[in-house]
């Protein structure tokens, strides 16, 4: 194995960056460095090998190893209610319109969401949980969630989170889609059905269309702006002609080439995809 000193010298640094860039989008700045030696490491270990030559020819041949190297490098910090104003106006401003939309075009009765960049599971639980609880008793949802990483869609699925990952849960919520296991949190099998996982590298189109809102959040900020623009098109195909759209708090469109339009309600900012008065 090399060593600290000569381990992920700068032309590999370069040829690994470049190869995450292509294959997801996600940039890696030299600032990133020290993630990027530590995530090489353990790969490695794993994969029993002692060089970086000898990995990249790897990853470059085994489309799975590929897969697990990029699940390695994402970043998956979420909760449960994350950023609470963008779930309340969900709530009480595009629920709502798009309940009174639907009913006006005489459209099919159901809401159907995309939690892309779903990570271990909290946020499309928590827009189920939310779509279970306020839309009318004659609508119907579809939540789809999807990752990059398989071993946080593994997560999901399973559906379990210890206590600590509970703070922010409405007592109510609890109660009603939660089963005490020990030390953590079981969701029912009745919202879990609600809840489609999928694997999904944003670069590329995702086939969904049809979709009345898209909730990703602190995704785009790990793109630099040709993908950004990319992700964001790609969004826009996905989305029906009255539809919305939620990012990170701490990301914009501003400045983007895009057709969104940016809204702000009551209680947050968001952008819209609404192409007929």
């Amino acid at each position: 194995m090399a060593t600290a000193a000569d381990f992920l010298t700068d032309p590999f640094f370069e040829k690994f960056r470049t190869l995450i860039y292509d294959a997801s989008g996600i940039t890696f700045s030299t600032s990133n460095r020290p993630i990027l030696e530590s995530r090489l490491r353990e790969r490695l270990r794993q994969a029993q090998l002692g060089d970086l030559a000898a990995y990249l020819a790897l990853i470059q041949k085994n489309p799975e190893e590929m897969k697990a190297f990029l699940d390695s490098v994402t970043t998956n910090l979420t909760r449960f209610f994350r950023n609470q104003v963008q779930f309340d106006s969900l709530e009480h401003d595009i629920l709502p319109d798009l309940v009174q939309y639907k009913r006006k075009k005489g459209l099919d009765r159901r809401v159907r969401i995309w939690s892309a960049g779903c990570s271990t599971g909290e946020e499309p639980y928590t827009l189920a949980m939310i779509l279970k609880d306020k839309l009318p008793a004659d609508f119907a949802f579809d939540v789809l969630a999807s990752d990059l990483s398989l071993k946080s869609l593994m997560t999901a699925q399973q559906g379990f989170y210890q206590d600590a990952k509970m703070q922010g849960v409405p007592e109510s919520y609890l109660s009603r889609f939660f089963v005490k296991v020990n030390d953590g949190y079981q969701i029912k099998d009745e919202l879990k059905a609600r809840v489609r996982f999928d694997y999904h590298n944003l670069k590329f189109d995702s086939g969904q269309r049809n979709i009345d809102v898209i909730f990703c959040r602190n995704v785009l900020i790990y793109f630099d702006e040709a993908a950004q623009k990319n992700v964001v098109d790609l969004f826009w195909q996905s989305l029906t002609e009255h539809s919305y759209f939620f990012i990170g708090h701490s990301e914009s469109l501003f400045g983007m080439n895009t057709q969104f339009k940016f809204l702000k309600t009551d209680r947050a900012v968001l952008y819209t995809k609404i192409l007929d008065a």
